[in-house]
């Protein structure tokens, strides 16, 4: 069931080049691509969590990566859909219990794609990100998981130094989307 509605998401969004390629991979690779143990690429599930007005960031610091990202990380076999992995991840990397993907017409609009490289201290060699986004208020406790160093609220426009390449960009492109939602209003 998660491999064909991940192919649904994907299949919904408009035609492009990244689009394809996951789709590509996950037709090459099938459910496999899903698993943490099928393969040295395969799929993760991410969610951007942003306060309700939309101009701040919860990130975590990646402990592995040493870098400030969004929340995120591999399917497990209790995970019905990628978007359950995604929101699941949020919800034990923040501490945030009470942490829902945004979900207008009752289902997860899939709102980033983004295959990368892994290097040190990961056993895999690339992640092919699905993200989602949530809106929750700044108020809310967090607290650090083990896969991380740190948790916390940054302005949208005054983002850390040390973030992926193109993280910036990745993260104009959800907000705007996840702020075009009937239900993030």
């Amino acid at each position: 069931m998660p491999l064909e509605n991940l192919l649904t998401s994907l299949r919904a969004l408009p035609e492009s080049e990244q689009r394809n390629e996951y789709l590509r991979f996950l037709d090459e690779f099938g459910a496999a691509a899903l698993q943490r143990d099928g393969g040295p690429e395969h799929v993760t599930g991410s969610c951007f969590v942003f306060s309700p007005g939309f101009d701040r960031v919860l990130l975590c610091f990646h402990r592995k990566g040493q870098f400030w990202v969004q929340f995120g990380g591999h399917l497990e076999p209790k995970d019905a859909t990628v978007a359950e992995a995604a929101q699941r991840e949020a919800r034990e990397e923040s501490g945030i219990g009470g942490l829902i993907l945004l979900f207008p017409d009752s289902f997860p609009v899939l709102m980033d794609l983004d295959r990368h490289q892994l290097a040190g201290g990961f056993s895999c060699s690339a992640h092919w990100d699905v993200g989602y986004a949530a809106v929750v208020s700044p108020d809310a406790g967090v607290s650090v998981s083990d896969e991380s160093e740190d948790v916390r609220w940054f302005p949208v426009d005054d983002l850390p130094a040390r973030v992926p390449a193109g993280f910036g960009s990745r993260l104009e492109h959800v907000r705007r989307r996840a702020m075009s939602l009937p239900a993030a209003l």
